[in-house]
């Protein structure tokens, strides 16, 4: 009887504990997993460094978008700050900005891209062609029907999505 009572309150304190992790960890729904921090490219046969396609940074340095963030000393003399996990902009990357070369055809609430904590939108980028429905209608495009959705909310609720023409 005391071993059955000892073995059922293990079992649910397991299980309990297992709940409660799941909860503590954030639950993010980020396209690729993240690598570890990298300190810089390597040199290739004595030349300049070759930029990564994908790495940490203090900043966001321009022609990349960010898809992730976390908080960190690295970049910044005193407390922490914000390190972006940056990459050049592509099709079906979901990232934390939309740059102007791409539009983006849906959007997800997510803590990937806090840098100050709380969530943020992510945005699937897309480049723009004739028969996309898309969130915004780019430079160089038209849109010939349009459709309310839930897919291109940034703060909730309907927004319009447009299907591109170029012309």
């Amino acid at each position: 009887m005391i071993r059955s009572t000892l073995r059922s309150l293990l079992l649910g304190g397991g299980g309990a504990a297992v709940m409660l992790a799941a909860a503590l960890v954030p639950a993010t729904a980020s396209a690729t997993p993240l690598p570890a921090p990298l300190t810089g490219a390597p040199a290739v046969n004595g030349t300049a460094p070759v930029a990564a396609a994908a790495f940490w940074s203090c900043t966001v340095p321009p022609g990349y978008v960010y898809t992730s963030t976390q908080s960190t000393l690295n970049c910044s003399g005193s407390g922490f700050s914000t390190y972006y996990y940056v990459q050049p902009p592509a099709d079906g990357l979901w990232a934390c900005t939309a740059p102007s070369q791409f539009t983006y055809s849906s959007t997800q609430s997510t803590l990937d891209c806090s840098t100050g904590g709380g969530f943020r939108t992510k945005y699937l980028l897309k480049t723009p062609v004739t028969g996309l429905w898309a969130c915004t209608v780019p430079s160089g495009f038209t849109y010939t029907s349009t459709q309310s959705t839930l897919d291109c909310s940034t703060s909730g609720g309907f927004r319009t999505k447009y299907l591109l023409r170029a012309f």
